[in-house]
């Protein structure tokens, strides 16, 4: 889609008025990564999640401060949807129950800072 976020509050506005339940949407698509062999498909649009967690400050699994954990909420979702939906299998879209990430964000929040880009 040409506005990929629009795309995904567009979606969202319909199936939330189709179930009454609150929701949240994420556009995919394939993304190659630098340095790493394999594709992965990656949020280009989000509606109604926070497309990243931020757990900077709180405690790790054996309670040392983490400093600089962001945990892409919305690019793991869409990675874990394409393990499902397949890359040639026809399968348009995928239901995630259970996640408690409900919030309001984009996926432009998922693109780092110039300054901190190593490929520009």
């Amino acid at each position: 889609p040409v506005d990929p976020d629009r795309s995904a509050h567009r979606l969202r506005t319909l199936l939330e008025r189709a179930t009454g339940a609150g929701i949240g949407v994420v556009v995919t698509d394939t993304f190659g990564r630098p340095w790493r062999r394999g594709l992965v498909d990656i949020a280009i649009g989000v509606s109604g999640i926070t497309p990243i967690l931020d757990l900077r400050g709180t405690p790790d699994a054996q309670g040392r401060i983490m400093e600089v954990t962001e945990i892409a909420v919305a690019d793991e979702i869409a990675a874990a949807a394409d393990l499902v939906m397949g890359k040639a299998d026809q399968v348009p879209a995928v239901l995630v129950r259970g996640l408690s990430l409900l919030g309001e964000g984009r996926a432009a929040d998922l693109v780092r800072p110039a300054q901190e880009d190593l490929f520009r």
